[in-house]
């Protein structure tokens, strides 16, 4: 299995190579690596590694400043997501999660999804593989730090798939859809899901949800309120 990130892609052995550097302490700065203590350390030559950490930049997993008696090298946050996905796939081999948690809070978001899902595109789509029509609307919550970076671990997990399409005017792209229960401090609601598009704007601190009902006025929701997505596998 191999990782496409930047220009080009990685494999284990470059993954290795960046496990190596974070337990240095490259995710946190700089670090002086040497080729030679770095190939001993993998049992492969110096220019074994020294492609290896060629991968890793060109992925753009990490940045390095050449010197004279070797580099300084920093994880960047392209690589820490990497290192994150893979921390949650061994997570879910050894706890065998079906389960995953994501905390934040509620905040307004742009309108757009009120846009995308009524296209009938999707909303065909919709009513056919979640089982009903949703509000004209999304809930977007602003992710805590522990949840931003588990969330990686919802690419391991069952979705429903949500195809693409187009019109006469434009494409629209595919999306993967999270079963979900979203509760508050004083009720909870399901079904819902988890909206992840191939394409979006959002980053990874947040998350956009879809229901049969308007989930603000369900669950009493004002910008700022704490909720807990319950992430389930499908």
């Amino acid at each position: 299995m191999s990782t496409a990130t930047g220009t080009r892609e990685v494999g284990f052995d470059e993954l290795a190579v960046l496990k190596l550097l974070a337990l240095d302490g490259a995710r946190r700065g700089e670090v002086k690596v040497s080729c030679g203590d770095l190939a001993d350390r993998l049992d492969a030559s110096n220019q074994t590694a020294s492609r290896r950490l060629q991968a890793l930049e060109d992925a753009g997993l990490v940045e390095r400043d050449l010197v004279n008696d070797g580099q300084w090298v920093a994880i960047t946050a392209a690589g820490e997501r990497t290192l994150e996905r893979e921390y949650e796939d061994y997570r879910r081999i050894f706890e065998d999660a079906g389960e995953l948690d994501l905390v934040g809070t509620v905040t307004s978001g742009m309108g757009e999804g009120r846009h995308y899902i009524s296209l009938p595109g999707y909303m065909r789509q919709f009513e056919e593989r979640l089982g009903y029509e949703p509000y004209l609307g999304t809930l977007n919550v602003d992710l805590d730090q522990e949840s931003r970076r588990a969330r990686s671990a919802l690419e391991a997990m069952d979705g429903v798939r949500i195809d693409g399409w187009e019109d006469e005017e434009r494409t629209y792209g595919p999306a993967t859809c999270y079963p979900a229960t979203v509760e508050s401090e004083d009720a909870s609601f399901s079904p819902a899901h988890v909206i992840v598009p191939d394409r979006t704007h959002h980053d990874e601190s947040q998350a956009e949800l879809v229901a049969p009902e308007k989930l603000r006025e369900e669950l009493g929701l004002l910008d700022g309120d704490e909720v807990t997505i319950r992430v389930e596998e499908q």
